[in-house]
């Protein structure tokens, strides 16, 4: 079974089939770098080029802004596909479609700022990033008080601080700031141009997976702002899940469909002389290919009719939070054990560096560690069983 076969079943329309053809494009074209940029630890700036070319970028801008309008159940499946290909560029591509998706959905901001940046991203394919994590409060979603720091000022504002996780920093042309708002204990998001003076990229993005999202610290000293850089207050979301973080499982969820593609390909290739024939036909083979197979069932039939759902069903938005993070534990343990299996069947191979497959098991363990984490997963759902709700 082929690629295409694997998407066909989840295709509802003509439209999605041509966009998952433009997915499939890019992917194909990552796929030939990747080796390249993860040994490396290069930024892979072509592949934006690439992006910004088929105007990938404003596939969550809505319709009336130039954009594509896209819904999270295509949105997942084109991140999925991509991520064959390259899953760094694919995460990092998918916190700018996603984070637009929300403000489209939300319209948290004034509606001309919101206007003025789609048509940024339509226009000078502009690309965006909320920047929220910092070394002293780890995950956002922990609820950590941000130590960058936004000081009112006669005409705005004045931020300083650091941000680290900041995913294609070096290619981002605006920043949502999570910061502090002086000392009154409140926090909001502030648009920040990266022309701006007092605005850089420091480089700290030295790890060993998802080496190509380019995760560098973004480093604010003293930017000058004005009033209406302050685009969400404490408010933010309200009681609407972030479905659009789907985009996370999505990824991991390419990573694991690579490695089984590649291990299934081996498996009808591989013939050593010990055995008559290639090391498909050999009994314990086809078990873990059928245990990954069903692994890969599992997490897509989840992410995509929680997805569908989402879409379909729009006034059950607000109690779907539980199902979102459901997903993302899933997935993305799925996709890990996925790539587990493919690795046993490929075998020592599978060590080399030139092997797709070493660099597909590092990837995959990244999931673990976006948000929501699993702890928070299991602990929300237990709370929803034992509230009766």
């Amino acid at each position: 079974m082929g690629q295409l076969d694997l998407y066909e079943s989840y295709i509802q329309n003509d439209r999605q089939r041509e966009l998952l053809a433009l997915a499939g494009e890019l992917a194909d074209a990552f796929a030939e770098r990747a080796e390249e940029h993860d040994r490396e630890g290069s930024f892979p700036f072509e592949n934006f080029n690439d992006l910004k070319k088929k105007g990938y970028g404003k596939l969550t801008v809505p319709k009336e802004y130039g954009g594509e309008g896209i819904s999270l159940y295509e949105m997942v499946m084109l991140q999925e596909r991509l991520a064959t290909g390259d899953a760094a560029t694919a995460l990092s591509i998918g916190w700018h479609l996603g984070g637009l998706m929300e403000l489209s959905e939300s319209r948290l901001w004034d509606e001309a700022q919101f206007q003025a940046l789609c048509e940024a991203v339509v226009t000078e394919h502009a690309l965006v990033n909320r920047a929220a994590s910092e070394p002293a409060t780890g995950s956002p979603t922990r609820g950590g008080l941000p130590e960058t720091k936004a000081t009112e000022t006669d005409n705005g504002f004045e931020l300083t601080g650091r941000k680290s996780f900041t995913s294609m920093a070096k290619v981002l042309d605006y920043s949502l700031v999570l910061a502090r708002i002086g000392d009154t204990g409140k926090k909001g998001f502030f648009l920040v141009d990266h022309a701006l003076d007092g605005v850089s990229i420091e480089d700290t993005w030295d790890v060993i997976a998802m080496k190509g999202t380019g995760s560098e610290d973004l480093v604010l000293d003293h930017v000058s702002l004005p009033p209406s850089a302050m685009v969400e207050g404490d408010e933010r979301g309200g009681d609407i899940p972030k479905a659009w973080l789907l985009h996370i499982p999505a990824c991991y969820l390419g990573v694991a469909v690579a490695a089984r593609n590649y291990a299934i390909e081996f498996a009808r290739n591989y013939s050593p002389n010990s055995l008559p024939g290639p090391i498909k036909e050999v009994p314990e083979v086809q078990r873990k290919i059928g245990e990954m197979e069903l692994e890969l069932f599992q997490a897509r039939q989840i992410l995509y009719s929680v997805a569908d759902k989402w879409v379909k069903e729009p006034d059950k938005r607000k109690g779907m939070g539980p199902e979102l993070s459901a997903v993302k534990h899933i997935v993305t343990n799925g996709a890990a054990r996925i790539v587990d299996i493919a690795m046993r069947i490929v075998g020592a191979r599978s060590l080399y560096r030139s092997n797709p497959m070493q660099r597909y098991y590092r990837d995959v363990r990244a999931g673990l560690h976006n948000p929501p984490m699993d702890d928070m997963v299991i602990s929300l759902l237990s709370k929803r069983a034992l509230d009766g709700k």
